[in-house]
Protein backbone atom coordinates (compact mmCIF):
# COMPACT_ATOMS: atom_id res chain seq x y z
CA UNK A 1 0.00 0.00 0.00
CA UNK A 2 1.28 3.47 -0.89
CA UNK A 3 -0.01 6.89 0.03
CA UNK A 4 -1.88 8.92 -2.55
CA UNK A 5 0.37 11.22 -4.62
CA UNK A 6 -1.16 14.35 -3.08
CA UNK A 7 -0.63 13.13 0.47
CA UNK A 8 2.77 11.67 -0.27
CA UNK A 9 4.08 14.82 -1.93
CA UNK A 10 3.19 16.81 1.19
CA UNK A 11 6.08 15.15 3.00
CA UNK A 12 9.02 17.10 1.65
CA UNK A 13 12.10 17.89 3.75
CA UNK A 14 14.06 20.16 1.44
CA UNK A 15 15.38 22.23 4.35
CA UNK A 16 16.95 19.25 6.13
CA UNK A 17 20.45 17.78 5.86
CA UNK A 18 21.76 14.43 7.02
CA UNK A 19 25.23 13.05 7.64
CA UNK A 20 25.94 9.31 7.63
CA UNK A 21 29.20 8.28 9.30
CA UNK A 22 30.26 4.83 8.10
CA UNK A 23 32.33 3.16 10.82
CA UNK A 24 33.48 0.18 8.76
CA UNK A 25 37.01 -1.05 9.36
CA UNK A 26 37.65 -1.10 5.59
CA UNK A 27 39.31 1.92 3.98
CA UNK A 28 38.04 3.16 0.62
CA UNK A 29 37.60 1.85 -2.01
CA UNK A 30 37.04 -1.57 -0.39
CA UNK A 31 33.46 -2.79 -0.38
CA UNK A 32 31.59 -1.91 2.80
CA UNK A 33 28.51 -3.94 3.68
CA UNK A 34 27.51 -1.15 6.05
CA UNK A 35 27.50 1.19 3.05
CA UNK A 36 24.85 -0.99 1.42
CA UNK A 37 22.46 -0.34 4.31
CA UNK A 38 23.37 3.35 4.40
CA UNK A 39 22.45 3.62 0.73
CA UNK A 40 18.90 2.37 1.41
CA UNK A 41 18.28 5.02 4.06
CA UNK A 42 19.99 7.80 2.11
CA UNK A 43 17.95 6.99 -1.00
CA UNK A 44 14.69 7.50 0.90
CA UNK A 45 15.96 10.77 2.35
CA UNK A 46 17.11 12.11 -1.00
CA UNK A 47 13.77 11.22 -2.58
CA UNK A 48 12.16 13.53 -0.01
CA UNK A 49 14.55 16.42 -0.61
CA UNK A 50 16.99 15.87 2.26
CA UNK A 51 20.57 16.84 1.43
CA UNK A 52 22.69 13.85 2.40
CA UNK A 53 26.42 13.36 2.77
CA UNK A 54 28.57 10.49 3.93
CA UNK A 55 31.99 10.02 5.44
CA UNK A 56 33.96 6.83 5.97
CA UNK A 57 35.65 7.53 9.28
CA UNK A 58 38.55 5.13 8.77
CA UNK A 59 39.68 7.21 5.76
CA UNK A 60 40.43 10.10 8.11
CA UNK A 61 43.13 10.58 10.72
CA UNK A 62 40.97 10.93 13.82
CA UNK A 63 43.21 11.01 16.86
CA UNK A 64 41.94 9.22 19.98
CA UNK A 65 41.00 11.44 22.87
CA UNK A 66 38.28 13.46 24.53
CA UNK A 67 39.30 17.00 23.63
CA UNK A 68 37.95 18.90 20.58
CA UNK A 69 41.38 19.17 18.92
CA UNK A 70 43.93 16.58 19.93
CA UNK A 71 46.79 18.42 18.21
CA UNK A 72 46.67 20.60 21.32
CA UNK A 73 47.31 17.49 23.42
CA UNK A 74 50.32 15.85 21.83
CA UNK A 75 49.07 14.45 18.51
CA UNK A 76 50.69 15.59 15.27
CA UNK A 77 47.46 15.50 13.26
CA UNK A 78 43.74 15.33 13.97
CA UNK A 79 41.03 15.59 11.33
CA UNK A 80 38.21 15.60 13.87
CA UNK A 81 37.75 19.40 14.00
CA UNK A 82 36.89 19.44 10.28
CA UNK A 83 34.53 16.47 10.64
CA UNK A 84 32.89 18.12 13.65
CA UNK A 85 31.92 21.06 11.44
CA UNK A 86 30.13 18.62 9.12
CA UNK A 87 28.39 17.03 12.11
CA UNK A 88 27.16 20.42 13.29
CA UNK A 89 25.92 21.35 9.81
CA UNK A 90 23.60 18.30 9.74
CA UNK A 91 20.10 18.12 11.20
CA UNK A 92 20.29 14.32 11.20
CA UNK A 93 23.26 12.17 12.21
CA UNK A 94 23.30 8.43 11.51
CA UNK A 95 26.12 6.36 12.97
CA UNK A 96 26.50 3.16 10.96
CA UNK A 97 28.90 0.31 11.54
CA UNK A 98 29.59 -3.41 11.80
CA UNK A 99 29.48 -5.84 14.69
CA UNK A 100 32.75 -7.41 15.83
CA UNK A 101 32.89 -9.77 18.80
CA UNK A 102 29.28 -8.89 19.55
CA UNK A 103 30.01 -5.17 19.91
CA UNK A 104 30.45 -1.98 17.92
CA UNK A 105 33.59 -1.64 15.86
CA UNK A 106 36.61 0.19 17.23
CA UNK A 107 35.96 2.92 14.65
CA UNK A 108 32.39 3.40 15.90
CA UNK A 109 33.70 3.76 19.44
CA UNK A 110 36.32 6.28 18.37
CA UNK A 111 33.70 8.38 16.54
CA UNK A 112 31.49 8.40 19.64
CA UNK A 113 34.48 9.37 21.79
CA UNK A 114 35.20 12.28 19.48
CA UNK A 115 31.56 13.36 19.52
CA UNK A 116 31.85 13.28 23.30
CA UNK A 117 34.98 15.42 23.12
CA UNK A 118 32.82 18.34 21.96
CA UNK A 119 29.88 17.66 24.27
CA UNK A 120 30.80 20.50 26.64
CA UNK A 121 30.51 23.11 23.89
CA UNK A 122 27.38 25.28 23.96
CA UNK A 123 25.02 26.67 21.35
CA UNK A 124 23.94 30.35 21.26
CA UNK A 125 21.09 29.55 23.68
CA UNK A 126 23.50 28.24 26.30
CA UNK A 127 22.45 24.63 25.76
CA UNK A 128 24.82 21.81 24.84
CA UNK A 129 25.81 22.11 21.21
CA UNK A 130 24.12 18.96 19.87
CA UNK A 131 20.65 20.07 21.03
CA UNK A 132 18.09 20.39 18.25
CA UNK A 133 19.48 17.54 16.16
CA UNK A 134 18.29 13.95 15.80
CA UNK A 135 20.28 10.74 15.73
CA UNK A 136 19.90 7.16 14.57
CA UNK A 137 22.05 4.12 13.82
CA UNK A 138 22.47 1.29 11.33
CA UNK A 139 24.23 -1.97 12.22
CA UNK A 140 25.48 -4.79 9.98
CA UNK A 141 27.18 -8.13 10.63
CA UNK A 142 26.87 -11.90 10.54
CA UNK A 143 26.73 -12.47 14.28
CA UNK A 144 24.32 -11.55 17.04
CA UNK A 145 24.41 -8.13 18.63
CA UNK A 146 22.37 -5.62 16.58
CA UNK A 147 20.23 -4.48 19.51
CA UNK A 148 23.17 -4.37 21.90
CA UNK A 149 25.17 -2.21 19.48
CA UNK A 150 22.19 0.05 18.72
CA UNK A 151 21.50 0.47 22.44
CA UNK A 152 25.06 1.70 22.98
CA UNK A 153 25.03 4.14 20.06
CA UNK A 154 21.58 5.59 20.75
CA UNK A 155 22.24 5.98 24.47
CA UNK A 156 25.49 7.77 23.68
CA UNK A 157 23.85 10.14 21.20
CA UNK A 158 21.01 11.12 23.54
CA UNK A 159 23.44 11.59 26.42
CA UNK A 160 25.36 14.07 24.29
CA UNK A 161 22.21 16.04 23.45
CA UNK A 162 20.73 14.43 20.35
CA UNK A 163 17.01 13.73 20.24
CA UNK A 164 16.19 10.10 19.38
CA UNK A 165 12.91 9.34 17.57
CA UNK A 166 10.95 6.10 17.93
CA UNK A 167 12.50 3.05 16.29
CA UNK A 168 15.71 4.91 15.45
CA UNK A 169 17.77 1.84 14.61
CA UNK A 170 17.89 -0.84 11.95
CA UNK A 171 20.26 -3.65 11.16
CA UNK A 172 20.96 -6.88 9.35
CA UNK A 173 22.69 -10.03 10.53
CA UNK A 174 23.03 -13.29 8.68
CA UNK A 175 23.00 -16.72 10.19
CA UNK A 176 25.13 -17.00 13.32
CA UNK A 177 28.73 -17.87 12.59
CA UNK A 178 30.80 -17.52 9.43
CA UNK A 179 28.74 -16.80 6.36
CA UNK A 180 27.84 -14.18 3.79
CA UNK A 181 27.70 -10.53 4.77
CA UNK A 182 25.03 -8.03 3.74
CA UNK A 183 26.10 -7.35 0.13
CA UNK A 184 27.49 -10.81 -0.63
CA UNK A 185 25.67 -12.76 -3.36
CA UNK A 186 22.90 -14.89 -1.92
CA UNK A 187 22.99 -13.30 1.53
CA UNK A 188 19.36 -12.22 1.36
CA UNK A 189 20.29 -8.99 3.13
CA UNK A 190 19.10 -6.39 0.61
CA UNK A 191 15.81 -8.30 0.19
CA UNK A 192 15.17 -8.89 3.88
CA UNK A 193 11.71 -7.50 4.70
CA UNK A 194 12.41 -7.02 8.41
CA UNK A 195 15.54 -4.99 7.73
CA UNK A 196 13.94 -2.99 4.94
CA UNK A 197 10.91 -2.19 7.09
CA UNK A 198 13.00 -1.06 10.06
CA UNK A 199 15.34 0.98 7.85
CA UNK A 200 12.37 2.70 6.24
CA UNK A 201 10.63 3.43 9.55
CA UNK A 202 13.87 4.73 11.08
CA UNK A 203 14.51 7.00 8.10
CA UNK A 204 11.04 8.51 8.10
CA UNK A 205 11.04 9.00 11.88
CA UNK A 206 14.38 10.78 11.66
CA UNK A 207 13.03 13.12 8.99
CA UNK A 208 9.74 13.76 10.82
CA UNK A 209 11.41 14.57 14.13
CA UNK A 210 14.17 16.67 12.56
CA UNK A 211 11.53 18.71 10.74
CA UNK A 212 9.52 19.17 13.95
CA UNK A 213 12.60 20.36 15.83
CA UNK A 214 13.63 22.71 13.03
CA UNK A 215 10.18 24.32 12.87
CA UNK A 216 10.22 24.68 16.66
CA UNK A 217 13.73 26.17 16.52
CA UNK A 218 15.11 23.33 18.59
CA UNK A 219 14.48 22.22 22.16
CA UNK A 220 13.05 25.08 24.26
CA UNK A 221 15.89 26.79 26.09
CA UNK A 222 14.56 26.71 29.63
CA UNK A 223 15.60 24.33 32.32
CA UNK A 224 18.49 22.94 30.27
CA UNK A 225 20.91 25.83 29.80
CA UNK A 226 24.39 25.00 31.04
CA UNK A 227 25.36 28.67 30.87
CA UNK A 228 22.44 29.67 33.13
CA UNK A 229 23.18 26.85 35.57
CA UNK A 230 26.78 27.96 35.85
CA UNK A 231 25.54 31.49 36.52
CA UNK A 232 23.54 30.23 39.50
CA UNK A 233 20.07 29.63 38.03
CA UNK A 234 18.55 26.40 39.34
CA UNK A 235 15.27 26.18 37.33
CA UNK A 236 13.15 25.26 40.38
CA UNK A 237 15.51 22.48 41.45
CA UNK A 238 15.58 22.13 45.24
CA UNK A 239 18.73 23.54 46.79
CA UNK A 240 20.42 20.55 48.49
CA UNK A 241 21.73 22.86 51.23
CA UNK A 242 18.13 23.45 52.36
CA UNK A 243 17.07 19.80 52.67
Amino acid sequence: MTASPQTDDAYRFDDLSALFINCTLKPSPQQSHTQGLIDKSAEIMMSRGVTTSEVRAVDHDLAPGVYPDMTEHGFATDEWPALYQRVMAADILVIAGPIWLGDNSSVTKKVIERLYSCSSLLNPEGQYAYYGRVGGCLITGNEDGVKHCAMNVLYSLQHLGYTIPPQADAGWIGAAGPGPSYLDPGSGGPENDFTNRNTTFMTWNLMHLAAMLKRAKGIPAHGNQRSAWDAGCRFDAENPEHR
